[in-house]
C-alpha cells in the first residue's frame, strides 16, 4: 500500500464515534493522512462527541461543548467527513463501500468503527409513544422535549448509562425510577456491599430503586402513550415516559452482510492487529469488534488502543492488541464509583479488604493475594485513592491493605506518594502511559508542568481521572532532578497566597509595608514589592480588612497604590483610555424609574450603552474627570457600583423564576437578589460570577458560574466551581434540596473557604481542580466542617457583611478621594485630548488612530540582516 501522487491509495472509515476520531488523529500522527486519502462515512448529524459525558447535555452544555472533532485538523489533513451519510453496503470483492447518499467509494483498507445501539428488552408496548433510548444526542433532545409534558420517568436498567439517565429525568424534573432486573444497581462493576452503599445514596436523593424484578410489559392508553409499566413479580409502576437503558450490542449487521465473521454473541471477529479474520483489508474497531481475546469491549480506553493498534499496521509498525484494563472511575448522580482490576475476586485464594460506613454511603473493597499483590478493588462514595491504588494493580503494595481503605482518624491511613509506584504502573489507561514515560518526559524531554507532560504523552487528555496523580509525578520528579519547585507568591515573598492570608489573619496585618518587611524574602524586604504581589496583597487585606481592623476602602492609604489599573479608578479601563461605568443590577431586576437615569445619563455624557451578559447595562466611554459626577447622579437614583473593575463579585444572574414562568418551582429572582446584596464587594483570588435558576431548565446558566443556584420542588441545589470563558467547566453539585438559610450558610463557607486557600488569580473551577481532593475535600470541609473552621469562615462573612460600604458613594462624599480623578494633575478642568469618539449605529465609538488598528507590511529596512522575506 505505497503511495502514488496520482492516485493514492484509499482508506475508508465506517462510524465516527470517538473511537473514530481517535483513529483519524492516529493516521494523522503517523502521517497516513499525507499519503492516502481518507473517507469517513457517519451516520449521524454531527461529528464525533463524547458519549462518556453524554449526560452533561442536561447539565447546560450543548451539542458543541461535547464535541471531540478537531474541525481544523480534518481541513488541515484533507479528511473527507460526511455526516449524515452512513455506509449502506460493502462490496468485498470490488473493493467499495455504497453511502446511503449512493455515494460510491471505492477502498485499499476499510475500517469498521460502527459501535454499538441500545439492547431494547422484546416486551410488549416497548415501541409506544414515550419510549426512549438513551445513546445519541438526538436521543436526549428527544427525551427533553417529551418530559415537558411528562411528570414520572422510569429507567429500564440499573447500570452506569442507567443511572445516568435517572439523573437526567430528576433534573428536568420528573419522579424517577430505576428497574434493575440483578438484584443491586450496577451489576458489572461493583459487588453486593458496593450495590448497597449505591442504593442508599441515590435512594437518599429521592430516586425509586427497583431491583431484583424485570419489566414484564409496558401500558399504553388509549391514545397508544405510556402510561405504566408491569413488572415480573405482578406490581405496576405508573409512569408516562420510559428509557431503555439495559445494555448495548455490537453494531455489526454491515460486517455480516457482507460475509464478516462475527462471533456468537456479537461482535466482528477481529485479530490481535485489530484485522478482521475474514479479510486483511477490512479492520474493526471499538464497540463492534471482537477482539482476539474473546471479549468486545464497551469502553473507550480499549477502543483508542484498537485505533492505535489499526492506525500502526496500516502504516506497517509493529503493534498488537491482545486486552485492556476494564478499570473505571465515574461520579454517577454525585457519587464516586470505581472499580479497577478483579474488582469480583474471581481469582483463587484471593482475599478481601472491606471498610464499610453505611451511615457515610462509603464502602471500599481491596481483592489481594495470599502473597500481598493487589489484585483488584472497588471504591463507592469516596475513589479519592482510586489513582494510585490502580497503578498499584498487579503489585504488593509498600503497606498493608488496611491502611489502603482505613479514613483518616480510623488508623492512621498511608499516604502513598508517586515515589511508591513502580515504573511500569500504567498511570493514564486510555493512552496506556506508565509512570517511566511521564518521569521521562521530564528528564528527557525537558517538561516542567503538567500541560507540557500531557501534550508529550497523551497522559491525562482522556477521562481526566489520572490528572491528580499526573500533577504529583511532574512534581516528584522535578524535584528529585534537583530542581527547586518554588511555590512563593513571586520574588518577593516565598510564601504561597493562602500562607500569606493565613499571616495577615493570624497576626491582623493591616497594611502590606508590614508584610513585606517582616515576611518577605531578605532582598526584598525594605522593597516596593511586584506587580505580582501588590495586587494579591491588597486583595487579602480587603477581604480580611473587618476581621483585621484594616480600612475596607481599597484606595484609602497604602492601599491605592496596591491596586490595578481598573480598582485605581473604580471603573474598567478600556483601549482609547476611556472608562467604562457599570452599575449594580441585583439579580437582573430593575424598575422603569432607574431605567431612565441610567438612559438620561447615558443621553447627557455621550456614553455608549450596552446590555452585558450578567444582566446589567454597561455604559462606556466616561472621561476619568467625568466619573465621580457619573458616580454621584448613580449615587442619589439608588445604585451602587457594580465592581465591574474588581476581582470580587460581578453579578448573580436569575430567570424570572415562578413568580411568572409556569415552569418555575421557586422565585429565583428574590433569592439573586439576597445573595448578591449579601456577596456584593467582597474581595476574592479572581472575579466571582454566579446564577439562580427557577427550575432544572436551567435559563440563568447557573452551572457555568463559580457558584450557582438551580431550584427543585424541595428548595435549593447548590452548584461550585463552574466557568464560562476561553476555558469552560461546568460546576459540580455541592449539596442539593437545601432550604435558604441552609443554602446561605453553605455559600458563605464555601466562598470564604476559597478566598482563604485559592492561589493569586486562580478561578474556583482551577482552584476546585487543584485542591487535593478536589470537591470531596470541600464538601467535607464546607458542609461536614471536617476541618473544624465553619464558625470562623462564617464569622468573617458575617463580618463582610456588615462593614459593606459602597465605593463610589465613598469617593464622592470625600473631597481627598475625588483629587485622584482627573487626567492632568497641574491641569485638573482640562481632558484628555487623545480620548475622542465618532458615531456608529446611532451610539458612538473610539476614534482610534488608523495606524493602531492596521497591520503595516514591513519595508526591506526592517528586514534584519542575513533574513529572507517569507
Amino acid at each position: 500500500m505505497t503511495a502514488t501522487p496520482a492516485h493514492p491509495p484509499t482508506i475508508v472509515l465506517v462510524g465516527h464515534g470517538m473511537v473514530g476520531q481517535r483513529f483519524l488523529e492516529a493516521l494523522a500522527e503517523r502521517g497516513l493522512t499525507g499519503t492516502h486519502r481518507v473517507v469517513v462515512l457517519c451516520e449521524e448529524p454531527r461529528p464525533a462527541y463524547d458519549r462518556v459525558q453524554l449526560t452533561s447535555y442536561f447539565s447546560g452544555r450543548t451539542p458543541e461543548d461535547l464535541s471531540v472533532t478537531d474541525l481544523a485538523l480534518i481541513e488541515e489533513h484533507g479528511i473527507e467527513l460526511r455526516v449524515g451519510d452512513p455506509a449502506k453496503t460493502v462490496d468485498r470483492a470490488a473493493r467499495t463501500v455504497t453511502a446511503r447518499s449512493g455515494l460510491v467509494v471505492g477502498y485499499d483498507v476499510l475500517v469498521l468503527a460502527t459501535g454499538s445501539y441500545p439492547f431494547v428488552p422484546p416486551v410488549p408496548g416497548k415501541d409506544a409513544e414515550g419510549c426512549f433510548v438513551y445513546r445519541t444526542i438526538e436521543d436526549l433532545l428527544a427525551i427533553e422535549e417529551y418530559a415537558k409534558s411528562a411528570t414520572t420517568g422510569a429507567v429500564v436498567g440499573g447500570g452506569l448509562l442507567g443511572l445516568e439517565a435517572a439523573g437526567a429525568l430528576k433534573g428536568l424534573g420528573l419522579t424517577s425510577h430505576i428497574v434493575e432486573f440483578a438484584p443491586r444497581l450496577m451489576p458489572v462493576q461493583v459487588d453486593d456491599g458496593g450495590g448497597a452503599a449505591l442504593l442508599r445514596t441515590i435512594e437518599g436523593m429521592g430516586l425509586s430503586v427497583h431491583t431484583g424484578v424485570g419489566t414484564q410489559e409496558i401500558l399504553t392508553g388509549a391514545d397508544g402513550a405510556v402510561t405504566g409499566m408491569r413488572l415480573s413479580d405482578g406490581s405496576e409502576l405508573a409512569t408516562d415516559l420510559v428509557v431503555f437503558s439495559a445494555g448495548v450490542r455490537p453494531r455489526d449487521q454491515l460486517a455480516r452482510d457482507c460475509g464478516l465473521t462475527v462471533g456468537e454473541r456479537g461482535g466482528i471477529s477481529v485479530d490481535e492487529r485489530c484485522r478482521t479474520v475474514t479479510d486483511e483489508r477490512v479492520f474493526a474497531i471499538g464497540e463492534c469488534a471482537l477482539a482476539a481475546d474473546g471479549r468486545v469491549y464497551g469502553l473507550v480506553a480499549p477502543g483508542y488502543e484498537q485505533a492505535e493498534t489499526a492506525a500502526a499496521t496500516i502504516a506497517a509498525q509493529e503493534a498488537s492488541f491482545t486486552g485492556a484494563d476494564l478499570s473505571t472511575k465515574l461520579k454517577l448522580l454525585g457519587v464516586d464509583v470505581a472499580s479497577f482490576g478483579d474488582a469480583h475476586g474471581t481469582a483463587e485464594d484471593c482475599l478481601d479488604v472491606v471498610y464499610s460506613d453505611s451511615r457515610a454511603g462509603l464502602y471500599k473493597k481491596l481483592v489481594v493475594g495470599r502473597d500481598g499483590t493487589l489484585l483488584g478493588g472497588i471504591l463507592v462514595g469516596d475513589a479519592e485513592a482510586y489513582g494510585t491504588l490502580r497503578a498499584f494493580t498487579g503489585s504488593v503494595p509498600p503497606v498493608s491493605p488496611e491502611s489502603l481503605v482505613l479514613p483518616a482518624g480510623a488508623g492512621a491511613p498511608a499516604q502513598l506518594g508517586p515515589s511508591a509506584l513502580p515504573d511500569d504502573a500504567v498511570i493514564c489507561s486510555c493512552h496506556n502511559v506508565t509512570k517511566g514515560s511521564i518521569r521521562g518526559a521530564v528528564t528527557d524531554h525537558a517538561c516542567t508542568t503538567v500541560p507540557e507532560v500531557k501534550k508529550c504523552t497523551k497522559a491525562g487528555t482522556g477521562c481526566g481521572s489520572c490528572v491528580k496523580v499526573l500533577g504529583q509525578l511532574v512534581t516528584a520528579e522535578l524535584e528529585a532532578s534537583g530542581v527547586e519547585v518554588d511555590k512563593g507568591l513571586c520574588g518577593c515573598f516565598a510564601q504561597t497566597r493562602e500562607e500569606l492570608y493565613e499571616i495577615v489573619l493570624a497576626l491582623r496585618v493591616t497594611s502590606f509595608r508590614e508584610l513585606l518587611d517582616g515576611h518577605g524574602r531578605e532582598g526584598a524586604r525594605g522593597g516596593d514589592g511586584c506587580e505580582v504581589c501588590k495586587p494579591a496583597v491588597g486583595s487579602i487585606i480587603a477581604s480580611l480588612a473587618p476581621a483585621i481592623g484594616a480600612s475596607g476602602y481599597v484606595l484609602e492609604g497604602e492601599q491605592a497604590a496596591l491596586q490595578d489599573t481598573n480598582d485605581h479608578f473604580l471603573a474598567n479601563l478600556q483601549r482609547n483610555g476611556s472608562y467604562s461605568v457599570v452599575p449594580r443590577i441585583p439579580g437582573g431586576e430593575i424598575a422603569p424609574e432607574k431605567l431612565i437615569v441610567i438612559g438620561e445619563i447615558a443621553r447627557d455624557f455621550g456614553l455608549y450603552t450596552k446590555i452585558t451578559g450578567g444582566q446589567r447595562i454597561d455604559m462606556f466611554g466616561a472621561r476619568v474627570e467625568q466619573l465621580p459626577v457619573i458616580w454621584a447622579r448613580l449615587v442619589d437614583a439608588g445604585f451602587e457600583s457594580g465592581h465591574a473593575y474588581g476581582k470580587s463579585l460581578r453579578t448573580v444572574k436569575s430567570c424570572v423564576g415562578q413568580t411568572w414562568c409556569r415552569y418555575g418551582v421557586q422565585d429565583s429572582v428574590r433569592m439573586a437578589i439576597d445573595l448578591e446584596l449579601r456577596y456584593r464587594g467582597l474581595r476574592s483570588p479572581h472575579k466571582l460570577k454566579s446564577a439562580v435558576s427557577g427550575c432544572a431548565r436551567e435559563c440563568a446558566e447557573a452551572q457555568s458560574k463559580d457558584f450557582g443556584v438551580i431550584a427543585t420542588s424541595n428548595g435549593w441545589n447548590l452548584y461550585v466551581g463552574g466557568n464560562g470563558g476561553a476555558t469552560p467547566r461546568h460546576a459540580d453539585l455541592l449539596a442539593q434540596d437545601l432550604s435558604d438559610a441552609e443554602l446561605v450558610r453553605l455559600i458563605d463557607r464555601f466562598l470564604m473557604f476559597y478566598i482563604r486557600t485559592a492561589d493569586k488569580l486562580e478561578r474556583t473551577s482551577t482552584w476546585l481542580e487543584r485542591l487535593p481532593g478536589g470537591l470531596d475535600h470541600v464538601r467535607d470541609v464546607v458542609v461536614h466542617d471536617s476541618l473544624g473552621i465553619c464558625d470562623e469562615l462564617e464569622s468573617l462573612m458575617r463580618a463582610h457583611v456588615s462593614h459593606y460600604r459602597d465605593e463610589w458613594a465613598e469617593t464622592v462624599n470625600d473631597p481627598e478621594k475625588l483629587a485622584r480623578f482627573v487626567s492632568f494633575v497641574n491641569a485638573p478642568d482640562t481632558p484628555d485630548p487623545v480620548v475622542g469618539f465618532v458615531p456608529e449605529r446611532d451610539q458612538m465609538k473610539p476614534d482610534l488612530p488608523l495606524l493602531s488598528i492596521g497591520v503595516r507590511r514591513p519595508s526591506e529596512e526592517d528586514l534584519l540582516e542575513g533574513s529572507t522575506r517569507r
